[in-house]
Protein backbone atom coordinates (compact mmCIF):
# COMPACT_ATOMS: atom_id res chain seq x y z
CA UNK A 1 0.00 0.00 0.00
CA UNK A 2 0.33 3.66 -0.05
CA UNK A 3 3.22 5.15 2.21
CA UNK A 4 0.90 8.38 4.02
CA UNK A 5 3.72 9.95 5.46
CA UNK A 6 3.31 13.71 6.69
CA UNK A 7 0.04 13.01 8.14
CA UNK A 8 -1.96 12.67 4.88
CA UNK A 9 -4.67 11.14 6.52
CA UNK A 10 -7.39 11.63 4.32
CA UNK A 11 -5.88 9.77 1.65
CA UNK A 12 -5.40 6.56 3.73
CA UNK A 13 -9.10 7.25 4.96
CA UNK A 14 -9.99 7.32 1.12
CA UNK A 15 -8.13 3.38 0.32
CA UNK A 16 -9.41 2.02 3.78
CA UNK A 17 -12.94 2.78 2.57
CA UNK A 18 -12.58 1.57 -0.66
CA UNK A 19 -11.01 -1.20 0.27
CA UNK A 20 -13.31 -2.48 3.13
CA UNK A 21 -16.49 -1.61 0.92
CA UNK A 22 -15.17 -4.08 -1.66
CA UNK A 23 -13.44 -7.10 1.04
CA UNK A 24 -16.00 -7.26 3.80
CA UNK A 25 -18.78 -9.32 3.65
CA UNK A 26 -22.00 -7.83 4.67
CA UNK A 27 -23.62 -10.99 6.15
CA UNK A 28 -20.74 -10.43 9.02
CA UNK A 29 -22.15 -6.93 10.27
CA UNK A 30 -21.59 -6.85 14.00
CA UNK A 31 -21.85 -10.22 13.97
CA UNK A 32 -18.13 -10.53 15.42
CA UNK A 33 -18.78 -11.72 18.87
CA UNK A 34 -20.93 -14.62 17.41
CA UNK A 35 -18.19 -15.50 14.84
CA UNK A 36 -15.15 -15.46 16.98
CA UNK A 37 -17.18 -18.50 18.86
CA UNK A 38 -17.56 -20.38 15.68
CA UNK A 39 -14.35 -19.69 13.90
CA UNK A 40 -12.72 -22.40 16.70
CA UNK A 41 -14.64 -25.10 14.17
CA UNK A 42 -13.39 -22.49 11.44
CA UNK A 43 -16.43 -20.27 10.87
CA UNK A 44 -18.37 -19.69 7.45
CA UNK A 45 -16.64 -19.32 3.52
CA UNK A 46 -17.62 -15.70 4.30
CA UNK A 47 -15.61 -15.90 7.31
CA UNK A 48 -13.23 -17.61 5.90
CA UNK A 49 -12.76 -15.21 3.08
CA UNK A 50 -12.56 -11.61 5.61
CA UNK A 51 -10.50 -13.55 7.51
CA UNK A 52 -7.98 -14.34 4.43
CA UNK A 53 -8.06 -10.70 2.88
CA UNK A 54 -7.56 -9.03 5.95
CA UNK A 55 -4.57 -11.15 6.70
CA UNK A 56 -2.92 -10.40 2.99
CA UNK A 57 -3.34 -6.99 3.44
CA UNK A 58 -1.55 -7.21 7.08
CA UNK A 59 -4.63 -5.41 8.77
CA UNK A 60 -5.84 -8.20 10.95
CA UNK A 61 -2.37 -6.60 12.89
CA UNK A 62 -1.88 -2.96 11.56
CA UNK A 63 0.85 -1.68 13.39
CA UNK A 64 3.16 -4.90 13.21
CA UNK A 65 6.00 -4.44 10.70
CA UNK A 66 4.72 -4.60 7.18
CA UNK A 67 8.01 -6.95 6.79
CA UNK A 68 6.71 -9.84 8.90
CA UNK A 69 3.00 -9.80 7.75
CA UNK A 70 1.36 -6.80 9.43
CA UNK A 71 0.23 -3.77 8.44
CA UNK A 72 2.65 -1.25 8.90
CA UNK A 73 0.18 1.42 9.45
CA UNK A 74 1.09 4.29 11.88
CA UNK A 75 -0.80 4.62 14.95
CA UNK A 76 -3.17 7.07 13.29
CA UNK A 77 -3.50 5.25 10.29
CA UNK A 78 -4.95 2.51 12.59
CA UNK A 79 -7.18 4.75 14.28
CA UNK A 80 -8.77 5.32 10.98
CA UNK A 81 -9.18 2.17 9.59
CA UNK A 82 -10.60 0.93 13.41
CA UNK A 83 -13.09 4.11 12.27
CA UNK A 84 -13.96 3.04 9.19
CA UNK A 85 -14.08 -0.69 9.79
CA UNK A 86 -17.00 0.37 13.41
CA UNK A 87 -19.13 2.81 10.93
CA UNK A 88 -19.20 -0.51 7.98
CA UNK A 89 -20.14 -2.87 11.14
CA UNK A 90 -16.99 -4.53 10.24
CA UNK A 91 -14.42 -6.18 12.61
CA UNK A 92 -11.24 -7.85 12.88
CA UNK A 93 -11.24 -11.37 12.34
CA UNK A 94 -7.80 -12.16 12.92
CA UNK A 95 -7.15 -12.16 17.02
CA UNK A 96 -6.51 -14.79 19.50
CA UNK A 97 -3.89 -15.08 21.89
CA UNK A 98 -1.72 -14.99 19.16
CA UNK A 99 -2.24 -11.16 18.71
CA UNK A 100 -3.41 -10.05 21.81
CA UNK A 101 0.14 -12.18 23.65
CA UNK A 102 2.22 -13.96 22.17
CA UNK A 103 3.06 -11.65 18.78
CA UNK A 104 4.12 -8.50 20.67
CA UNK A 105 5.99 -10.17 23.08
CA UNK A 106 7.80 -11.88 20.44
CA UNK A 107 8.56 -8.80 18.73
CA UNK A 108 10.24 -7.31 21.43
CA UNK A 109 12.22 -10.26 23.06
CA UNK A 110 12.30 -13.07 20.17
CA UNK A 111 15.35 -13.79 17.56
CA UNK A 112 15.21 -12.55 14.10
CA UNK A 113 14.91 -16.29 13.55
CA UNK A 114 11.47 -16.57 15.51
CA UNK A 115 9.90 -13.58 14.57
CA UNK A 116 10.29 -14.53 10.93
CA UNK A 117 9.16 -17.69 11.90
CA UNK A 118 6.41 -17.36 13.91
CA UNK A 119 5.15 -13.79 13.38
CA UNK A 120 3.90 -14.17 9.54
CA UNK A 121 1.69 -17.60 10.63
CA UNK A 122 -0.42 -14.77 13.71
CA UNK A 123 -0.78 -12.29 11.39
CA UNK A 124 -2.33 -14.49 8.45
CA UNK A 125 -4.80 -16.16 11.18
CA UNK A 126 -2.77 -19.29 9.75
CA UNK A 127 -1.70 -21.06 13.13
CA UNK A 128 -3.58 -20.82 16.78
CA UNK A 129 -1.41 -20.52 20.08
CA UNK A 130 -2.05 -21.49 23.25
CA UNK A 131 -0.13 -20.47 27.08
CA UNK A 132 0.99 -22.42 29.08
CA UNK A 133 1.24 -21.06 32.66
CA UNK A 134 -1.05 -21.80 35.13
CA UNK A 135 -0.45 -25.26 37.03
CA UNK A 136 -2.63 -26.61 39.29
CA UNK A 137 -0.53 -25.59 42.16
CA UNK A 138 0.60 -22.60 40.43
CA UNK A 139 -1.59 -20.12 39.85
CA UNK A 140 -2.03 -16.79 41.90
CA UNK A 141 1.31 -17.73 43.34
CA UNK A 142 2.64 -18.65 39.42
CA UNK A 143 6.66 -18.78 40.07
CA UNK A 144 6.01 -21.62 42.12
CA UNK A 145 5.54 -23.53 39.01
CA UNK A 146 7.15 -27.13 38.44
CA UNK A 147 6.69 -28.04 34.66
CA UNK A 148 10.86 -29.22 34.21
CA UNK A 149 12.40 -28.73 31.37
CA UNK A 150 15.98 -30.62 31.26
CA UNK A 151 18.54 -29.56 29.04
CA UNK A 152 19.38 -33.09 26.65
CA UNK A 153 22.31 -31.59 24.76
CA UNK A 154 20.30 -31.45 21.33
CA UNK A 155 17.07 -30.92 22.73
CA UNK A 156 15.34 -29.84 25.72
CA UNK A 157 13.13 -32.47 27.24
CA UNK A 158 9.17 -31.26 28.96
CA UNK A 159 7.68 -33.00 31.62
CA UNK A 160 4.49 -31.34 33.60
CA UNK A 161 0.96 -30.22 34.02
CA UNK A 162 -0.70 -26.90 32.71
CA UNK A 163 -4.55 -26.23 33.75
CA UNK A 164 -6.70 -23.40 32.81
CA UNK A 165 -4.74 -23.94 28.97
CA UNK A 166 -7.27 -21.53 26.89
CA UNK A 167 -8.12 -23.05 23.82
CA UNK A 168 -5.68 -26.47 24.12
CA UNK A 169 -7.50 -28.95 22.16
CA UNK A 170 -7.73 -26.10 18.84
CA UNK A 171 -3.80 -24.93 19.33
CA UNK A 172 -0.47 -25.58 16.82
CA UNK A 173 1.44 -23.98 19.59
CA UNK A 174 1.78 -23.27 23.42
CA UNK A 175 4.17 -20.30 24.11
CA UNK A 176 5.39 -22.39 27.95
CA UNK A 177 6.41 -21.22 31.50
CA UNK A 178 9.26 -23.72 32.08
CA UNK A 179 11.36 -24.44 35.17
CA UNK A 180 14.77 -25.17 33.73
CA UNK A 181 16.34 -24.18 37.73
CA UNK A 182 14.92 -25.85 40.52
CA UNK A 183 17.46 -23.90 42.95
CA UNK A 184 15.98 -20.27 42.06
CA UNK A 185 12.06 -18.98 41.95
CA UNK A 186 12.09 -16.50 39.43
CA UNK A 187 15.04 -16.89 38.25
CA UNK A 188 14.73 -20.47 37.32
CA UNK A 189 12.13 -20.20 34.84
CA UNK A 190 12.77 -20.14 30.91
CA UNK A 191 10.15 -18.76 27.97
CA UNK A 192 9.90 -21.79 25.98
CA UNK A 193 7.93 -22.52 22.27
CA UNK A 194 6.35 -26.02 22.36
CA UNK A 195 4.59 -27.14 18.87
CA UNK A 196 1.26 -29.10 20.10
CA UNK A 197 1.40 -31.54 17.79
CA UNK A 198 4.44 -33.21 19.45
CA UNK A 199 4.47 -36.66 20.65
CA UNK A 200 3.87 -36.96 24.62
CA UNK A 201 1.62 -33.51 24.63
CA UNK A 202 -1.99 -34.42 26.07
CA UNK A 203 -5.08 -31.99 26.31
CA UNK A 204 -8.49 -32.55 28.20
CA UNK A 205 -11.39 -29.75 27.55
CA UNK A 206 -12.51 -28.99 31.23
CA UNK A 207 -16.33 -28.62 31.10
CA UNK A 208 -17.57 -25.15 32.73
CA UNK A 209 -21.10 -24.52 34.13
CA UNK A 210 -21.62 -22.15 30.98
CA UNK A 211 -21.85 -25.52 29.21
CA UNK A 212 -18.54 -24.62 26.89
CA UNK A 213 -15.37 -26.05 27.48
CA UNK A 214 -12.76 -23.56 26.24
CA UNK A 215 -10.19 -24.39 28.68
CA UNK A 216 -8.00 -27.58 29.34
CA UNK A 217 -5.80 -29.38 31.34
CA UNK A 218 -2.15 -29.92 29.38
CA UNK A 219 -0.07 -32.67 29.96
CA UNK A 220 3.52 -33.05 28.67
CA UNK A 221 5.08 -36.29 29.01
CA UNK A 222 8.42 -36.54 28.17
CA UNK A 223 8.23 -34.13 25.22
CA UNK A 224 10.78 -33.10 23.23
CA UNK A 225 11.81 -29.29 22.16
CA UNK A 226 14.21 -28.17 19.72
CA UNK A 227 16.63 -25.90 21.70
CA UNK A 228 15.71 -23.09 19.06
CA UNK A 229 12.27 -22.53 20.74
CA UNK A 230 14.18 -20.87 23.69
CA UNK A 231 12.97 -17.33 23.57
CA UNK A 232 15.58 -14.87 25.36
CA UNK A 233 18.33 -16.17 27.42
CA UNK A 234 17.60 -19.10 29.63
CA UNK A 235 16.13 -17.93 33.51
CA UNK A 236 14.73 -15.06 31.35
CA UNK A 237 11.56 -16.31 31.08
CA UNK A 238 9.90 -14.46 34.04
CA UNK A 239 10.69 -11.13 33.02
CA UNK A 240 9.19 -12.08 29.28
CA UNK A 241 5.96 -13.31 30.99
CA UNK A 242 5.13 -10.30 33.02
CA UNK A 243 5.94 -8.35 29.91
CA UNK A 244 3.10 -10.73 28.12
CA UNK A 245 0.80 -10.49 30.93
CA UNK A 246 0.32 -6.65 30.63
CA UNK A 247 -0.64 -7.07 26.75
CA UNK A 248 -2.59 -9.82 28.25
CA UNK A 249 -4.44 -7.87 30.80
CA UNK A 250 -4.98 -4.81 28.15
CA UNK A 251 -6.50 -7.22 25.89
CA UNK A 252 -9.18 -8.43 28.28
CA UNK A 253 -9.71 -5.17 29.41
CA UNK A 254 -10.73 -4.29 25.69
CA UNK A 255 -12.69 -7.10 26.16
CA UNK A 256 -14.51 -6.19 29.47
CA UNK A 257 -15.01 -2.61 27.51
CA UNK A 258 -16.11 -3.86 24.20
CA UNK A 259 -18.90 -6.20 25.95
CA UNK A 260 -20.20 -3.71 27.95
CA UNK A 261 -21.16 -1.39 24.52
CA UNK A 262 -21.73 -4.22 22.44
CA UNK A 263 -22.97 -7.62 22.56
CA UNK A 264 -25.91 -10.35 22.98
CA UNK A 265 -28.88 -8.33 21.87
CA UNK A 266 -27.68 -5.31 21.15
CA UNK A 267 -27.30 -2.28 23.44
CA UNK A 268 -28.49 -2.34 26.63
CA UNK A 269 -31.08 0.57 26.21
CA UNK A 270 -32.68 -1.28 23.25
CA UNK A 271 -33.32 -4.34 25.07
CA UNK A 272 -34.70 -2.82 27.62
CA UNK A 273 -37.09 -1.30 25.65
CA UNK A 274 -38.06 -4.48 23.96
CA UNK A 275 -38.37 -6.70 26.80
CA UNK A 276 -39.75 -4.00 29.34
CA UNK A 277 -41.23 -1.63 27.37
CA UNK A 278 -41.56 2.25 26.94
CA UNK A 279 -43.96 5.03 28.80
CA UNK A 280 -45.45 8.19 26.79
CA UNK A 281 -42.33 9.70 26.46
CA UNK A 282 -40.43 7.09 24.96
CA UNK A 283 -38.19 6.59 27.38
CA UNK A 284 -37.86 3.11 29.14
CA UNK A 285 -40.58 2.54 31.55
CA UNK A 286 -38.94 1.29 34.56
CA UNK A 287 -37.42 4.27 35.91
CA UNK A 288 -34.81 2.49 38.30
CA UNK A 289 -33.99 0.04 35.63
CA UNK A 290 -33.95 3.16 33.39
CA UNK A 291 -31.28 4.68 35.67
CA UNK A 292 -29.10 1.55 35.91
CA UNK A 293 -28.68 2.07 32.56
CA UNK A 294 -27.68 5.43 32.02
CA UNK A 295 -25.09 4.74 34.87
CA UNK A 296 -23.74 1.90 33.43
CA UNK A 297 -23.32 3.19 29.51
CA UNK A 298 -21.85 5.99 31.53
CA UNK A 299 -19.29 4.03 33.00
CA UNK A 300 -18.98 1.82 29.71
CA UNK A 301 -18.47 5.04 27.58
CA UNK A 302 -15.72 6.52 30.05
CA UNK A 303 -13.49 3.32 29.92
CA UNK A 304 -13.80 3.28 26.37
CA UNK A 305 -12.44 6.59 26.11
CA UNK A 306 -9.83 5.63 28.49
CA UNK A 307 -8.77 2.90 27.24
CA UNK A 308 -8.39 4.66 23.82
CA UNK A 309 -6.46 7.09 25.57
CA UNK A 310 -4.27 4.45 27.34
CA UNK A 311 -3.46 2.77 24.02
CA UNK A 312 -2.19 5.85 22.50
CA UNK A 313 -0.04 6.26 25.56
CA UNK A 314 0.97 2.73 25.35
CA UNK A 315 2.49 2.94 21.72
CA UNK A 316 4.59 6.20 22.51
CA UNK A 317 5.79 3.99 25.97
CA UNK A 318 7.11 1.06 24.02
CA UNK A 319 4.12 -1.22 25.04
CA UNK A 320 1.50 -1.16 28.05
CA UNK A 321 2.50 -0.52 31.72
CA UNK A 322 0.84 -1.38 34.90
CA UNK A 323 -2.20 0.81 34.31
CA UNK A 324 -3.06 -2.29 32.49
CA UNK A 325 -3.94 -3.63 35.78
CA UNK A 326 -6.31 -0.49 36.84
CA UNK A 327 -8.06 -0.87 32.93
CA UNK A 328 -8.37 -4.94 33.33
CA UNK A 329 -10.27 -4.83 36.47
CA UNK A 330 -12.77 -1.89 35.04
CA UNK A 331 -13.02 -3.22 32.01
CA UNK A 332 -14.03 -6.85 33.20
CA UNK A 333 -16.32 -5.22 36.43
CA UNK A 334 -18.21 -3.38 33.05
CA UNK A 335 -18.45 -6.16 31.01
CA UNK A 336 -20.11 -8.26 34.34
CA UNK A 337 -22.41 -5.47 35.03
CA UNK A 338 -23.61 -5.48 31.47
CA UNK A 339 -24.60 -9.22 32.22
CA UNK A 340 -26.09 -8.69 34.88
CA UNK A 341 -28.36 -5.88 33.20
CA UNK A 342 -28.97 -8.19 30.35
CA UNK A 343 -30.47 -11.30 32.75
CA UNK A 344 -32.50 -9.06 34.44
CA UNK A 345 -33.82 -7.17 31.45
CA UNK A 346 -34.59 -10.27 29.92
CA UNK A 347 -36.41 -11.80 32.93
CA UNK A 348 -37.13 -15.91 32.65
CA UNK A 349 -36.45 -15.32 29.25
CA UNK A 350 -32.81 -14.67 29.94
CA UNK A 351 -32.37 -17.80 31.55
CA UNK A 352 -33.37 -19.97 29.02
CA UNK A 353 -30.76 -23.47 28.75
CA UNK A 354 -32.10 -25.00 25.62
CA UNK A 355 -35.79 -25.30 23.55
CA UNK A 356 -37.85 -23.78 21.35
CA UNK A 357 -39.29 -20.77 23.37
CA UNK A 358 -36.05 -18.95 23.40
CA UNK A 359 -34.18 -16.72 20.68
CA UNK A 360 -30.30 -17.36 19.66
CA UNK A 361 -29.76 -14.09 21.72
CA UNK A 362 -31.69 -15.39 24.93
CA UNK A 363 -29.92 -18.79 24.99
CA UNK A 364 -26.46 -16.88 24.77
CA UNK A 365 -27.57 -14.46 27.43
CA UNK A 366 -27.65 -16.71 30.03
CA UNK A 367 -23.99 -18.56 28.34
CA UNK A 368 -22.73 -15.35 28.73
CA UNK A 369 -23.95 -14.37 32.17
CA UNK A 370 -22.23 -17.25 33.85
CA UNK A 371 -19.12 -17.20 31.05
CA UNK A 372 -18.66 -14.06 32.55
CA UNK A 373 -18.02 -14.95 35.90
CA UNK A 374 -14.35 -15.92 35.29
CA UNK A 375 -13.41 -12.86 33.52
CA UNK A 376 -12.07 -11.47 37.21
CA UNK A 377 -10.24 -14.54 37.40
CA UNK A 378 -7.96 -15.41 34.76
CA UNK A 379 -5.12 -13.36 33.57
CA UNK A 380 -5.15 -12.41 36.69
CA UNK A 381 -7.50 -12.39 39.22
CA UNK A 382 -9.17 -8.68 40.79
CA UNK A 383 -7.09 -9.25 44.14
CA UNK A 384 -3.49 -9.73 41.75
CA UNK A 385 -4.04 -6.84 40.14
CA UNK A 386 -4.89 -4.90 42.72
CA UNK A 387 -1.61 -5.50 44.72
CA UNK A 388 -0.11 -4.63 40.92
CA UNK A 389 -1.91 -1.20 41.16
CA UNK A 390 -0.66 -0.60 45.03
CA UNK A 391 2.95 -1.86 44.40
CA UNK A 392 3.67 -0.27 41.18
CA UNK A 393 1.46 2.54 39.98
CA UNK A 394 0.67 3.80 44.13
CA UNK A 395 4.19 2.88 45.58
CA UNK A 396 2.58 1.11 48.57
CA UNK A 397 4.58 -1.46 50.51
CA UNK A 398 3.92 -4.83 49.64
CA UNK A 399 0.78 -6.48 51.78
CA UNK A 400 2.28 -9.68 53.88
CA UNK A 401 2.28 -12.73 52.24
CA UNK A 402 0.56 -11.22 48.34
CA UNK A 403 2.26 -12.28 45.63
CA UNK A 404 2.70 -9.73 42.58
CA UNK A 405 2.84 -11.36 38.87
Amino acid sequence: MADFGGGDLDAFRAEARTWLAKNFPRSLEGRGAIMYAEAATGGGPDFRSWTAAMGEKGWGVPTWPKALGGGGLSAAEARVLQSEMNALGAWNPIGGMGVMMFGPTLLEFGSETQKQRHIPPIAKAQLRWCQGFSEPGAGSDLASLTTRCEDKGDHWLVNGQKIWTSGAQWADWCFCLVRTDTTKKHEGISFLLIDMRSPGVETRPIRLISGNSPFCETFFTDVKVPKENLVGPLGGGWTIAKRLLQHERSGLSGFGGGGARRGVGGPVSDLAKTYVGIDESGRIADSDLRARITSHEMDSRAFLLTAARSMVESRSNQGPSAATSIMKNAGTRIGQDRAELQIEIMGTHGLGWQGDGFSADELAAVRTWLGGKATTIFGGSAEIQNNIISKRILGLPDPLGSTTN
